[in-house]
């Protein structure tokens, strides 16, 4: 498994550069942009100490839904749970819930948002799942940096065994169950804002590598009770 941190439109340079020192630090080197190019900045590269690379490599993208399009796996921060939603982790319960991923998830991402506002409703509903750092007090918050750090040490852990993984076959990855049920719920006369779907795509992301291949052939057995017009629109 690759886990990317993302940066949503960052406002200061200098807090992307001390993002990049913690990644390289704690054993990863994937840092994703969206919508920034603070990362060239030379103040980004003042801070980044030894983690030059990182920056020089970072990945840029348009807006968060292009790297929902890219992940198997999306992860936004918050400090509470939105739209009503359960599925709100702290960082050491992410950790554990990655570790059970195995081979369903090829490439999975963190994301962080502005340091003035954070993620916006429509970016946290992108979200598989929500997470955030347990205070004792609201304020002050934390600096986006210091929250890269902290989930990167929590994740370093994992870094050795997501390098040992063998790449998912795409018929068996977690985004891959996510688009088929998309497609399968509908069908069923579920409609995509029903409370069923609903309860479906909050606990799709939860599932083990073992589950997850477990759904999907209980989806490949309801398509065949569907009959042949249900395949086709899956494929």
């Amino acid at each position: 498994m690759k886990l990317a941190f993302v940066l949503v439109e960052p406002k200061v340079p200098e807090n992307v550069g001390a993002a990049a020192r913690a990644l390289c630090t704690m054993g990863f080197g994937e840092l994703w942009l969206v919508n920034s190019d603070l990362h060239t900045r030379p103040e980004a590269h003042w801070l980044a100490h030894g983690s030059d690379h990182i920056l020089d490599n970072a990945r840029i993208f348009p807006d968060l839904a292009a790297v929902r399009n890219s992940v198997d796996l999306l992860m936004g921060t918050s400090a509470k749970t939105r739209h009503q939603r359960q599925d709100w982790h702290g960082p050491s319960d992410l950790r554990k819930l990655l570790a059970t991923k195995g081979a369903s998830v090829a490439t999975a991402a963190l994301v962080f948002g502005r340091e003035d506002r954070g993620l916006s409703n429509d970016e946290l509903a992108l979200c598989d799942l929500l997470t955030g750092i347990p205070m004792k007090v609201a304020y002050p918050s934390l600096n986006l940096a210091q929250s890269v750090m902290l989930y990167a040490w929590e994740m370093s852990g994992l870094s050795d065994s997501m390098d040992d993984e063998p790449e998912p076959a795409d018929e068996n990855r977690l985004g891959a169950l996510r688009n088929r049920l998309e497609t399968l719920l509908p069908e069923l006369d579920t409609p995509p804002e029903g409370k069923l779907s609903q309860w479906v795509f909050e606990r799709l992301p939860l599932l083990s590598d073992r589950d997850i291949g477990f759904v999907h052939t209980l989806c490949s057995n309801i398509e065949r009770k569907l009959g042949p017009q249900s395949r086709s629109d899956s494929e």
